[in-house]
């Protein structure tokens, strides 16, 4: 596996190891510290997933195993939308999820939804890039017209743009956006997110047989071949290490192109952003004592 070159010249691991939904600090320390083990360097946490805690436990524990150096991590985390309210709270958000993580900066560190004052709160992470703090600084869940209007705007243009990405909500038009600016897609909830049965689809069976791998394996080989940094999940260690196996075949261009034909548009979309009421519970959502 090798690295992306993000437009700052930073290099970020093309597959990561996410967090999302693991609430059990044990659990998520010892899935994170398997993940390393097992070869991942990017680890991909987050305010609201209140385990910035765990990951950095687990990343320290690596570090005094000597299975890697902090150096050859690459650890992300975002702000939530109730930090967005102003620059002050921007920037208290950001030394919250370093003292979290027990980290002297961050490799990478997102904007988690475009909401609130998500402005006021980027100028906070263009300081806190300026100072060393963030290695990297990006965003989440911006589609193309948010994205375009956000690119146009700021000082710092975002480098990573993490969005919902798999082969039944492919997105498209968000990766040729993403391009013109040269902001480099990460994929959430790559395998689907436990929706969609990927794993009993027919077109996806067949190419999986042909390859001698796993739909997961090649549902996460597609988004890769897409040009795509991609972070699966799992608590499972064969999963995890499965997961991970992806870097020794290639798609066909005809199987990529069967599998795009999978693409839902946005009723394939595990969360719908444009939905009034998505909203109003992301703006209201407390994740803090």
């Amino acid at each position: 596996m090798d690295h992306k070159v993000l437009h700052n010249g930073i290099k970020m691991p093309r597959e990561g190891f996410g967090v999302f939904q693991v609430r059990d600090k044990d659990e998520c320390k010892q899935s994170v510290l398997t993940a390393i083990r097992a070869g991942y360097r990017l680890i991909d946490t987050a305010a609201s997933y209140t385990n910035e805690d765990a990951v950095g436990e687990a990343v320290r524990e690596a570090i005094a195993e000597g299975i890697c150096t902090r150096d050859e991590l690459f650890i992300t985390s975002k702000m939530w939308v109730q930090d967005m309210a102003n620059y002050d709270m921007a920037k208290a958000a950001i030394d919250d999820s370093l003292k979290k993580t027990g980290l002297e900066y961050l490799d990478l560190y997102l904007l988690h939804q475009a909401m609130g004052d998500y402005f006021s709160a980027w100028r906070a992470m263009e300081d806190a890039y300026k100072e060393g703090k963030l290695k990297a600084i990006g965003v989440s869940n911006f589609y193309p017209n948010i994205l375009t209007n956000f690119c146009e705007t700021v000082e710092i243009k975002p480098m990573v743009n993490q969005v919902e990405l798999h082969p039944f909500f492919a997105q498209p038009e968000a990766l040729e956006t993403m391009k013109y600016y040269g902001v480099q897609p990460e994929a959430w909830a790559p395998l689907g997110g436990g929706r969609y049965a990927p794993f009993e689809n027919e077109t996806l069976k067949a190419i999986a047989e042909a390859h001698g791998k796993s739909i997961g394996q090649v549902m996460l080989r597609w988004n890769v071949q897409r040009g795509v940094v991609i972070i699966p999940k799992s608590t499972h260690e064969n999963r995890i290490r499965e997961n991970l196996d992806i870097w020794d075949f290639e798609l066909t261009a005809d199987d990529m192109e069967k599998i795009s034909s999978l693409d839902m548009g946005y009723v394939g979309t595990a969360v719908k952003h444009f939905d009034p009421d998505f909203v109003r519970m992301c703006v209201t959502r407390k994740i803090h004592d």
